[in-house]
């Protein structure tokens, strides 16, 4: 049995992850998915791997997971404490003193989706409308100029690493995805089916997907 620490997107909360939870626990797994303090703009990437180490407590081997923007949490994570894997799903993967509001311009991100206009096109497209629009509505504000402060990572963790892109993805595109894992990890991502909330949309092949990762033939080197 792994614990999975599981860090949310932007603008998200634990809740992201209620589907996906049941699944691994269906299949002998331990899951903490805190909510990262986003609504006080005071806070900056430092305070939320401070929640999520709050969060882990005693509880070891560790499954570091961070979807999206918790990419840029997920790797400060595993600097202090034990983990067993790190994987980012469809993650913002960052460089050593990157600050977070720079990793879009660092990256040659342009968006190909009107994410004011459709945020469920964008994001949520393959959730049922009734769920996408519980989603929608349980986001929170993430503001202040907390994230143009460097990041305190130093150095990409000596952990083994995996990359989940999402296949369907229209916020993250899957060539885009690519083309950072292998600019800034020397890395080609894995592949699933589905949009950027695959969690939401395809909660039982992502569980049986991470629980996979944790067999010897599916470790990566470190």
């Amino acid at each position: 049995m792994a614990t999975f620490v599981l860090i949310h997107g932007g603008g998200g909360s634990g809740w992201d992850f209620h589907l996906l939870e049941p699944e691994l626990r269906e299949l002998g797994h331990d899951v903490v998915a805190p909510d990262l303090p986003i609504e006080d703009g005071a806070n900056g990437l430092a305070e939320y791997a401070d929640a999520v180490v709050a969060a882990v407590g005693a509880r070891e081997d560790l499954v570091v997971l961070g979807h999206s923007f918790g990419g840029l949490v997920a790797p400060l994570v595993c600097d202090r404490l034990p983990v067993r894997l790190l994987v980012l799903l469809a993650g913002m993967i960052p460089r050593p003193g990157e600050p977070a509001s720079d990793w879009w311009a660092n990256t040659g991100y342009e968006s190909t989706v009107d994410m004011e206009a459709d945020p469920i096109g964008a994001f949520l497209h393959d959730v049922p409308l009734e769920l996408a629009e519980r989603a929608l509505a349980k986001g929170r504000p993430q503001s202040g100029d907390s994230l143009g402060r460097p990041s305190p990572l130093v150095r990409w963790p000596v952990v083994p690493t995996r990359l989940l892109a999402c296949r369907d993805d229209r916020f993250f595109p899957l060539e885009f995805l690519r083309r950072v894992a292998r600019e800034r990890l020397g890395m080609e991502p894995d592949v699933i089916d589905g949009s950027h909330s695959v969690p939401l949309s395809r909660p039982k092949e992502l569980a049986a997907r991470l629980d996979a990762y944790l067999t010897p033939e599916e470790q990566p080197a470190q």
